[in-house]
């Protein structure tokens, strides 16, 4: 799966959580998630577990710390994806 696929498939799942909607518009791999979308770190674990539902991976902690912004967001998970 490639970072555009990725990137599409994530955005309904951090729609529900984005209190800037223009950053949200102009999401890309540089977007970080608290400081240019405004969701709190207690959304994040929320956001986490509906990505491993729509990817059907298994993150664990330290992934899960490192995912602070899409672009390392998309790394994991392109990461879990190679691993099944």
């Amino acid at each position: 799966m490639n970072k555009e696929e990725i990137i599409e498939k994530l955005k309904p799942i951090v729609k529900p959580f984005v209190k800037d909607d223009d950053a949200f518009e102009n999401i890309n791999e540089q977007t970080h998630f608290i400081k240019d979308l405004n969701i709190n770190s207690a959304n994040l674990v929320d956001i986490v577990l509906d990505v491993e539902e729509a990817f059907d991976i298994e993150i664990d902690n330290e992934s899960m710390e490192k995912m602070l912004d899409l672009e390392h967001t998309i790394i994991i998970i392109q990461t879990k994806l190679a691993e099944k």
